[in-house]
């Protein structure tokens, strides 16, 4: 079986920063890790490959500096790496990076191979919307199963997988035919750790490079002209200033008085006080 893996190497969710003039997150300078969610995406993937045999094939987007995050999928088993980097697609929304990640798997598919199972993260810690692997199966035409927390069965010869899938309030099992593509929440499995003949290979390993030519992409469908989400302003919220008052709790008595007092005391709990008593009085 053939897996591809989308993962992304996103800034540290402590150090991020946003560009004021783009609304786009500043990455150069800030540390990076790969996303959390993408890491289990993996980890699928290898555990299909475990069981099956076959390819894992790790595709990402990004700068060159992405390729550290590659080398880190080979440490951990992927076959090979794919890094589509080209300044034209800096600044793109879920709807250019899904279109970028669509053109390169087919591309994927016809140098090494049709896809059985494409897996992605849940979300991205940076953008947060879950949008780009569904965006991803549309554009491929192909089945989506979004919040996936465990894989019940997979049948390469009956061509299609089962799997069970986080719904408010409870969980949904669900079947589709192969391929698809899975957006995998962090409980759907343990990680592994790199092997020392892995992390050889990785320290020798290069990504294979594409670019927007090499996917046949024009210049106004990537990046920031490809994208038709609008940023029309961003920043920091002030940080807000509270008083915090310590009440000393040696004596259990006093303190909850000084507690009650101090609360009746402040004007928005006195007030959701008299708008209780009104509710319950009619």
């Amino acid at each position: 079986m053939h897996a591809i893996v989308c993962l992304k190497q996103v800034p540290d969710s402590s150090e991020m920063r946003i560009n004021p003039k783009t609304g786009t997150l500043v990455r150069q300078g800030v540390t990076s890790i790969i996303n959390p969610y993408d890491v289990h995406a993996l980890e699928a993937a290898l555990q299909v490959k475990d069981q099956f045999g076959g390819e894992v094939t790790v595709v990402s987007m990004g700068p060159p500096f992405f390729e550290q995050s590659l080398k880190e999928a080979v440490s951990v088993g992927a076959d090979r790496t794919v890094l589509v980097s080209d300044r034209a697609m800096a600044g793109a929304d879920t709807f250019a990076t899904s279109r970028v990640l669509a053109e390169a798997i087919r591309k994927i598919e016809r140098d090494f191979g049709p896809a059985d199972l494409i897996f992605c993260g849940r979300q991205t810690i940076d953008g947060d919307t879950g949008q780009v692997g569904p965006g991803i199966a549309a554009r491929l035409d192909i089945p989506v199963l979004t919040y996936v927390i465990r894989i019940r069965e997979i049948d390469p010869e009956k061509r299609h997988i089962v799997v069970e899938r986080k719904i408010e309030g409870g969980r949904q099992v669900v079947r589709a035919k192969l391929p698809a593509l899975l957006t995998v929440e962090k409980e759907l499995n343990e990680l592994r750790y790199a092997s020392l003949p892995g992390m050889l290979r990785a320290a020798k390993h290069k990504p294979i490079v594409w670019n927007r030519e090499t996917l046949g992409l024009e210049r106004n469908e990537v990046g920031l002209l490809g994208s038709p989400t609008i940023v029309a302003r961003s920043f920091t919220p002030p940080e807000k200033k509270r008083e915090t008052v310590l009440i000393d709790g040696s004596d259990p008595q006093k303190a909850a008085r000084e507690l009650a007092d101090r609360l009746l005391a402040h004007p928005a709990f006195r007030k959701a006080v008299l708008e209780r008593r009104r509710a319950v009085t009619g």
